[in-house]
């Protein structure tokens, strides 16, 4: 296994993100000073399936009680309605500001069940355990917990730092195709962002990784896009500047999945497709900026022919409500060069639909 990540706050605030197998997560809580008593896991059917059994196994023995709560899989999942079951479950169960929230799951179910941890009792323990990759790479990382509204994606929420992330990459080898691709979009976003060793990995090892074989490093992987996350949310933890540039392709990707309804595209692939674009547009601001080598990165990762519909009067419309925005006016993250990335206004509609018809080509 990896060796652990360790984020660090200015104010003194620390956690570890673990990885470790399943069956460690007693010892990885006691290490975080979690100490055995009830907890409430959150989990959905998917997940549940395979890892509410060896998850309640390993807690039991440890001497914790888990009260198990399961939801709906998909992205309609993360609304009002769901947290508010939460809440009622977890209340009507009578929890405590002693009792954590352990999040089992994909990025739904971590900020979901993260922001139902944030706003009970004014704030509980949360350890997230991530299954999917876009969850163990991105998503259970740097403390942005929240839900979806019909305006727009992740509107409503808070940023709040859980005690310890506890990472099992032997999971991902249970994870549907899809949602490996969709993972893997959020990873070529961090190998574009820096110009460290994941870009490397991926350079060298893509086609393994992508087709998930046998021989992958997916371990490696994982690591290394952990960190590049963990690097930026430490400098910049509740997005006041730099924080802002992990957005790279998530303008378009935010829109196009209000436009065509949460849960038709996975988020990943809606930022593989906003990256496409992210990187026309940068390609157009800076002449030298190797477009076809980065595109090569994402391109497989992208549904193209799944966009036959959707409109791009519709989703520049929709960019209208993205958090990046200021004064009105929409914000795009773009690179100089890869690992060199900004936020701009600086974009006319006419460069983004030329965007958006490459990004769909």
């Amino acid at each position: 296994m990896p060796d652990p990540i360790t984020l660090s706050f200015a104010d003194g605030r620390r956690y570890d993100v673990q990885f470790r197998p399943l069956d460690a997560l007693p010892a990885t809580l006691a290490a975080a000073d979690v100490r055995p008593g009830r907890c409430l896991l959150v989990t959905d059917e998917h997940v549940a399936a395979h890892y509410r059994g060896p998850v309640g196994a390993a807690l039991t023995s440890a001497g914790w009680t888990p009260h198990v709560h399961t939801l709906p899989p998909g992205e309609a999942t993360k609304r009002a309605e769901m947290l508010h079951r939460i809440y009622d479950e977890a209340l009507r169960w009578g929890m405590d500001r002693q009792t954590p929230v352990l999040a089992v799951g994909g990025g739904v179910i971590g900020d979901l069940a993260g922001f139902a941890a944030a706003t009970l009792l004014r704030g509980v323990p949360l350890v997230h355990v991530p299954t999917s990759l876009i969850a163990q790479v991105d998503s259970s990382i740097g403390g942005k917990t929240g839900i979806n509204h019909a305006t727009g994606k992740n509107l409503i929420g808070s940023f709040y730092q859980p005690a310890l992330v506890h990472t099992d990459t032997a999971c991902l080898r249970t994870l549907p195709m899809r949602e490996w691709t969709s993972g893997l979009a959020e990873v070529a976003k961090h190998a574009l962002l820096t110009d460290g060793p994941l870009r490397a990995l991926l350079a060298k090892h893509r086609d393994a990784l992508y087709a998930r074989t046998d021989d992958a490093p997916i371990p490696s992987m994982v690591r290394a896009a952990v960190a590049v996350k963990a690097e930026v949310v430490q400098a910049d933890e509740r997005e006041a500047g730099r924080r802002a540039v992990l957005n790279l392709g998530h303008t378009f990707a935010h829109a196009i999945e209000a436009v065509a309804g949460y849960g038709r595209f996975t988020h990943g692939g809606a930022v593989a497709l906003g990256l496409r674009a992210a990187l026309h547009l940068s390609s157009a601001a800076h002449p030298s900026f190797p477009l076809d080598a980065c595109d090569a990165l994402v391109r497989p990762l992208a549904p193209v022919d799944a966009t036959a519909d959707l409109s791009f009067e519709a989703l520049y419309e929709a960019m209208r409500a993205d958090k990046k925005n200021r004064g009105g006016r929409r914000r795009f993250v773009l690179l100089r060069a890869p690992g060199d990335p900004y936020v701009t206004s600086d974009c006319s509609r006419a460069a983004v639909a030329r965007a958006w018809t490459f990004a769909t080509s």
